[in-house]
């Protein structure tokens, strides 16, 4: 391998001086074509019930004390009638005590309330729904979260008091039930969203602060770009296509809903830092969600986007082709002369 690339280093080239040149401009017009063409679209992405879409799910790798789920929702999804009898039972009774038991794994942070005169999103919430998402809860997550909400040390967190908010997120985005161990990815969900909502009207009845919303309609772009330069971008890079950080990877928000964006915000998902009415006030907030929803296909005016990776790595790109190109170009055109 060695000898052939020297031979074509040095060898006297047999090809034409223009058909040589013809060849360099087309394969320098090929590889900027293909950086500034369009993203490619998600595979797999399918819109849910709440308007979001999701990726596939990532392979399964369960460590041993974590639940093994199937990728189909569960199919214990009670008719109105065996609800309702269920509402009744002593067990459940029990379980809606005043009585809340004490959390063994605190979650890392509590979400944060929307604050004062701020809108709320409110789930549905019925003696039925709180008893088939007591089934589903006792089904799909209490092996990790522990049969009280009471969470597991080194496994799972307490849900006691996290609210509506933090559950809608991590169902909704497929994130639990969790598929692998360490950083949940978003994933296509689980639960139908009336299962959610059961789940949610379960949790939720453990107390926490109501959920968060946002109205991008009431936002503006341009308060949106500042504020998520100045709270998010330092992580999700400036037009929200993820990237690394110090324990863990920054998602892409390329699927992310409004609702969702405001739930994160509030609550602050895995390794994000929560922010409250102070920090992010609900202009903020609304405007937050309009710019990222206006990143997903931001207006590339004066140039080619190359998939909005962001200016850095854009740049060491071009130094690298540059140099590529320049290499080939000199060994298309040039002739050995000694």
């Amino acid at each position: 391998m060695r000898r052939l690339l020297l031979h074509w280093l040095t060898h006297r080239s047999r090809v034409p001086r223009w058909l040589r040149g013809a060849l360099a401009v087309a394969l320098g017009a090929g590889a900027l074509l293909g950086l500034a063409g369009p993203p490619p679209a998600a595979s797999g992405a399918s819109p849910t019930s709440t308007g979001s879409t999701s990726t596939s799910l990532p392979p399964t790798q369960r460590s041993q004390g974590l639940l093994p789920l199937s990728k189909q929702a569960p199919q214990n999804n009670l008719d109105r009638a065996t609800a309702a009898r269920l509402a009744k039972e002593p067990r459940f009774k029990a379980m809606r005590a005043p009585s809340i038991p004490k959390p063994v794994a605190k979650p890392t942070k509590m979400p944060l309330s929307p604050g004062a005169g701020n809108p709320i999103k409110y789930f549905p919430d019925t003696p039925i729904l709180r008893a088939q998402g007591f089934e589903l809860y006792h089904q799909s997550c209490a092996s990790c979260h522990g049969l009280d909400l009471q969470g597991t040390p080194h496994v799972a967190p307490a849900l006691i008091g996290v609210g509506a908010g933090p559950v809608d997120f991590y169902l909704s985005t497929g994130r639990m039930p969790a598929q692998f161990e360490g950083e949940p990815e978003r994933a296509t969900p689980v639960f139908s969203r009336e299962q959610m909502n059961a789940l949610i009207a379960f949790i939720a009845s453990y107390g926490g602060p109501p959920a968060s919303t946002a109205d991008p309609s009431k936002g503006d772009i341009s308060t949106g770009q500042q504020v998520f330069t100045e709270s998010c971008a330092g992580c999700h890079q400036i037009v929200a296509r993820g990237g690394m950080t110090v324990g863990g990877f920054v998602p892409n928000l390329l699927h992310a809903t409004p609702q969702q964006i405001a739930e994160a915000v509030r609550f602050g998902p895995y390794l994000m830092p929560h922010f409250d009415a102070k920090d992010i006030n609900q202009h903020d907030l609304d405007s937050l969600a309009k710019y990222i929803l206006y990143a997903k296909q931001p207006d590339n005016a004066g140039g080619w986007g190359i998939y909005n990776i962001g200016p850095i790595p854009e740049g060491l790109v071009a130094w690298f082709l540059g140099l590529l190109a320049i290499l080939i170009v000199a060994r298309l055109i040039g002739e050995r002369t000694a």
